[in-house]
């Protein structure tokens, strides 16, 4: 699949198979590749949305634990949040609110242009999807 994206974050769960199912049905991620690992881990997976992606992992096989942490091993404190440039964010965030997601910013109108919202998933980490396209 080639696009003209430059940059993929990657994300640490401790139950990545369970997280890689929830952002798929929550966020509408696809599934480009995953790679499982022994004991229910996996090794890499690759997850894809519009012309973004994300790279995930299991936190217990991480081959640089000195280099990133899951929020749950800080303290359920997120370092980052990851932001999505979704078109249709009502319809986006509709679809969230009926997965039942953990929405902490409620969608609303942003000053820079835009609308918005936040979720925390149940893992910690912190998503925001914007309709604000910094691009265009």
């Amino acid at each position: 699949m080639a696009n003209n994206s430059t940059i993929s974050t990657g994300i640490l769960y401790h139950n990545a198979p369970e997280m890689i199912e929830w952002l798929c049905r929550t966020f509408g991620f696809e599934k480009s590749l995953i790679v499982p690992g022994a004991d229910n881990l996996i090794i890499h997976a690759h997850l894809t949305l519009g012309k973004g992606s994300v790279m995930i992992s299991s936190a217990e096989n991480y081959p640089n634990p000195n280099f990133c942490k899951s929020p749950k091993e800080i303290g359920g404190v997120g370092t980052a949040e990851l932001i999505v440039y979704v078109e249709e964010v009502d319809k986006h965030y509709n679809h969230a609110k009926l997965q039942e997601a953990d929405i902490v910013v409620d969608i609303e109108d942003k000053p820079y242009g835009g609308r918005g919202y936040c979720v925390k998933d149940p893992e910690g980490h912190f998503w925001a999807f914007s309709s604000y396209n910094p691009w265009a």
